[in-house]
């Protein structure tokens, strides 16, 4: 054999052999992807049968910053068949019977006892979610601790889990069907099961409590940056053999083990606070939120600020969680509770009132408002209106930013959000430094009105108002400087009076906006807009020739560059001058000595001075030899150059220094 032919044979042998391994490792590829497709699929189907709520990984951020939702795609995880509120589950008491009969034969068999303390199953009993327990397995359960009583608005612990879990409070949600909602916070995924206990009184004034025990859901709260622990809602519908409401509450993740703890039920007859209102008699008026106050909060004027200026544009109550607080703002804030205020309003003026620079220059900003006339024209035998401050403490035991998103800040608006239902028709959730500011209105209830004589809101449930920075680094209002009247100090120390200069962009809908809602038409709310409505309800953009959102606060990335954007004067709030600052007054006056406020800082009578840069250029110039080197350098008559004579001179170094401002 020819050595030609044992070549070509060797390299017909060679391509068999590599198409041979190439087929080996397709046939590889497809089978270990069909295992993993396989695999998933398992392990969906287990995961559904076991009823836990799965939670998509959402991005971490975007180009719209905060406003981004969490879940882009979270529609069929979030939402179950049974709606949005509670509905009738297809499992019956006959069926937990079996499924608890059937776990106990089990662990029976292998010598192990259910449902013990010494011996908790590693499996717990599959439960359907809002089953109530046989009247015969409560009766086994432990009872009523004696020495623990009912709490409301304080974090307690849900003992026996694995990772943290926390409840705050309980309400009766009694929209659609019976439902105990508690707020709480634990694992953002693959939330650990728990249940409810309900306590009842056996009568009037006892001590003594029966209980009902159904499997509870807990349903994540979102937007929450994709961090181990969100707020969440712990879903309790009442049903079985006690149908009625129940006292008070606890959340337990072992059925047998004793409760650690027991939070009182809001929005029912046990609640002080309830008046057993329904929604169509609920009066207007409209409470504010607070997120939870932190970094030591000591802004003790600008906080009675923000309380007199939001009760002028017709807030009356106000929801405060305190997890650092100063003992400034403390001391005001407490005497809100306490309402020890000063009864009338007396007319403020200035120890030693600013002179103006210019007598002929007068501040005209507020003469065009007239009072209303339910007040005296001379402002000085008003009644102070009532305002009424809620502050509740907030020791939520999570790493803010590192394990739950900035105190758990949703745990604080769904709160406020059912503690304000059947209390008020309205509810704001803002921020300290934020201000709701109508333009045709002089108060918000008086514009919610006036839009539904435009507009068809009957099914409007949250109006939301698009935000304006009003940037601390711009240069305070010119009014500030020329003013020479007797509040002069005082109005320059408030920051919606001498900051009138905002960013002319206004932030799109759902991007930095707050809103007003109707607590009864929401379902969980959010930071910027509602996250679920009632259903029929929905959100109604306020056109910013109504109203915006004044935001004050320095540039939101660090650093000045944001005064460079282009901006606008809006002296919009200057509409509540007069009004704003005697009742700033008359309360800083009568707290100055017993909160140990500090003195109103002095007007400025002249805008602080700008910073002038100097950029330096360096021109080299030619001396005036180099303008003659083109004659120095002819050949001399005698055959030698001039040049070596002039080098020197022409090559000093000269220049001129321009100074630019």
């Amino acid at each position: 054999m020819s050595s030609r032919t044992k070549r070509m044979k060797k390299t017909s042998w060679g391509a068999r052999e590599r198409a041979g391994m190439s087929f080996l490792i397709v046939v590889a590829f497809f089978a270990v992807f069909g295992l993993i497709i396989l695999t998933e699929v398992l392990m969906i189907d287990d995961r559904g049968r076991a009823g836990s709520i799965i939670v998509r990984h959402g991005s971490n951020g975007g180009r719209f910053g905060e406003s981004v939702p969490d879940y882009d795609d979270v529609k069929d995880d979030y939402l179950d068949d049974t709606g949005i509120f509670v509905r009738e589950t297809k499992y019956g008491g006959a069926a937990v019977k079996n499924i608890l009969k059937n776990q106990k034969d089990l662990k029976n068999s292998i010598g192990i006892s259910v449902l013990t303390d010494s011996a908790e199953p590693r499996n717990p009993p599959v439960v359907p979610w809002g089953q109530m327990l046989p009247s015969k397995i409560e009766q086994t359960l432990p009872r009523f601790p004696a020495d623990m009583k009912p709490t409301d608005g304080s974090w307690e612990i849900v003992n026996g889990t694995r990772y943290k879990f926390f409840v705050f409070s309980a309400f009766y949600d009694r929209r659609d069907g019976k439902l105990v909602r508690v707020i709480g916070a634990t694992k953002t995924r693959g939330p650990e099961k728990v249940w409810c206990r309900f306590w009842y009184q056996t009568g009037v004034n006892s001590t003594k409590y029966r209980s009902a025990s159904v499997m509870a859901r807990v349903k994540i709260i979102r937007e929450n940056w994709n961090l181990k622990y969100s707020a969440c809602f712990i879903l309790c519908p009442i049903r079985g053999p006690y149908p009625e409401i129940p006292h008070a509450v606890s959340v337990v993740s072992k059925i047998r083990a004793a409760p650690g703890n027991v939070l009182m039920l809001r929005n029912t007859d046990n609640d002080p606070d309830f008046t057993n209102r329904t929604f169509s008699n609920i009066p207007n008026s409209i409470g504010v939120c607070v997120k939870p106050l932190h970094f030591n909060y000591d802004q003790a004027l600008y906080l009675l600020e923000f309380l007199e200026l939001n009760n002028l544009l017709g807030v009356s109550h106000f929801t405060f969680y305190n997890h650092t607080i100063g003992p400034k703002a403390s001391c005001v804030l407490q005497h809100y509770v306490n309402g020890d205020l000063p009864q009338h309003i007396v007319p403020y003026e200035d120890a030693s009132p600013a002179k103006a620079r210019n007598s002929s220059t007068v501040d005209t900003t507020d003469a065009s408002y007239h009072m209303p006339t339910k007040y005296n024209e001379d402002n000085t035998a008003q009644l102070k209106p009532k305002i009424t401050v809620n502050i509740l403490p907030w020791n939520l035991r999570m790493r803010s930013q590192k394990e739950i998103r900035t105190e758990g800040l949703f745990a604080s608006l769904n709160d406020c959000l059912y503690r304000s239902m059947y209390r008020y028709s309205h509810v704001a959730l803002i921020d300290l430094d934020e201000f709701i500011i109508p333009h045709h209105n002089d108060t918000l209830i008086d514009l919610i009105t006036w839009l539904s004589k435009r507009i068809n809101n009957r099914n409007t449930g949250a109006y939301s108002f698009q935000n304006a920075f009003f940037y601390l680094q711009f240069a305070d209002d010119e009014h500030m400087y020329t003013a020479s009247d007797r509040q002069a100090h005082l109005r320059a120390a408030l920051t919606t009076q001498r900051k009138t200069r905002r960013r002319s962009k206004l932030h799109p809908q759902k991007q930095r906006s707050k809103y007003i809602c109707k607590p009864e038409a929401v379902v969980e709310a959010g930071n910027h807009f509602v996250w679920e409505f009632c259903p029929g309800r929905g959100s109604l953009n306020v056109p910013a020739d109504a109203a915006i959102l004044h935001h004050y606060r320095v540039c939101e990335f660090g650093g000045d560059d944001c005064i460079k954007t282009p901006s606008v004067v809006d002296r919009t709030a200057h509409r509540y001058s007069n009004r704003l600052l005697d009742r700033v007054g008359t309360v800083y006056n009568y707290l100055k000595d017993v909160c140990s406020l500090p003195d109103v800082p002095r007007a400025p009578t002249k805008p602080p001075p700008t910073r002038k840069k100097e950029l330096k250029i360096r021109i080299p110039l030619k001396p005036e030899s180099d303008k003659k080197t083109a004659e120095t350098t002819k050949p001399h008559p005698n055959g030698i150059s001039n040049g070596a004579i002039t080098q020197q001179s022409a090559t000093v170094p000269m220049e001129v220094i321009l100074k630019t401002r």
